[in-house]
């Protein structure tokens, strides 16, 4: 039975509802499922293009590894990177030492792609495999149009929350 999960850009007002991959992603589907729900501050891609995410501290153990992995992600295809401290800690990517993502050993980056194009190619280590782990199923052109909205307006004081999804579809 297909397992849903609604991905909300809390300030914007916007839902989306991804369906998990639990036959493509069966150990990273039941990591983030067993952890509903997460959820933090929104960041924009810098290298990525069209994708939005957020930080959250590491909660599977052990963490799944790799598994339907990409590097060119596409429109609808959330995913899992789990980073350790010195991958994030470089001053190109804008975190000081005194924030959220340099306070644990390891951080768990949740991102939702929303158009074409990416890669996942970060100039200071190279390749940047990421699990895809649910593909969305409705509301993709809503938060795809608040996805732009927060690149051209900013990301201050917004959140991307994560939960299990009780409705029908």
């Amino acid at each position: 039975m297909a397992r849903y999960i609604d991905i909300s850009l809390d300030k914007r007002g916007v839902t989306c509802v991804a369906r998990l991959l639990d036959e493509l992603a069966p150990r990273t589907c039941a990591a983030v499922w067993d952890a509903l729900p997460l959820g933090s501050d929104v960041y924009h891609a810098k290298y990525a293009r069209n994708e939005i995410y957020t930080l959250v501290e590491a909660f599977a153990d052990p963490e799944p590894g790799r598994e339907n992995p990409t590097i060119t992600p596409i429109p609808g295809d959330v995913v899992y990177f789990c980073f350790e401290q010195w991958q994030l800690a470089t001053a190109s990517h804008g975190y000081s030492a005194e924030e959220q993502p340099h306070r644990t050993a390891r951080t768990v980056d949740l991102a939702l792609f929303y158009e074409r194009n990416n890669l996942l190619l970060n100039p200071d280590y190279g390749f940047v495999p990421g699990n895809v782990f649910a593909t969305i199923v409705r509301g993709l052109d809503e938060v795809a149009a608040a996805s732009q909205d927060l690149w051209k307006r900013g990301v201050e004081g917004e959140t991307l929350s994560f939960r299990r999804h009780d409705g029908e579809l």
